[in-house]
């Protein structure tokens, strides 16, 4: 059955929203095993496996995650989010990101999440390096 667009919306808001609650599993559950991940500015992530390791690696170095929608577009398989991701670090710096993702999902998981950012920015304010 192919994904509708309200399906294809409710997994990806699902997803996004899932990060405030910090729980891996429900975060990596919205993927598909052989997903790729690209935060477009480095290389992509290929698999369920590698997808974790990086989401662990920002939920370890964040201890808040609020990721917002601004504008939201959907079609059956694809989602188009612009957003502002807002992070706070353990050492209590906050990060503000504008970030447009793109998000293709069939059989109701994610199979490619591509996320396009001002890279610079990013390390700039976390000191974290991608």
């Amino acid at each position: 059955m192919p994904d509708t667009k309200h399906d294809s919306e409710r997994l990806v808001r699902g997803f996004l929203g899932s990060w405030q609650d910090r729980d891996l599993d429900v975060i990596c559950e919205a993927f598909a095993d052989d997903a790729v991940y690209h935060n477009v500015p480095v290389a992509p992530i290929t698999g369920i496996s590698g997808i974790r390791t990086i989401f662990r690696a920002f939920l370890d170095a964040f201890a808040e995650a609020k990721l917002d929608i601004v504008t939201l577009a959907a079609e059956p398989g694809l989602v188009l989010v612009e957003r502002i991701d807002y992070f706070t670090m353990n050492d209590g710096r906050k990060v503000v990101l504008p970030v447009n993702g793109v998000f293709e999902v069939r059989g109701g998981k994610i199979v490619r999440f591509s996320d396009y950012f001002d890279l610079a920015d990013f390390e700039r304010q976390s000191g974290f390096k991608l």
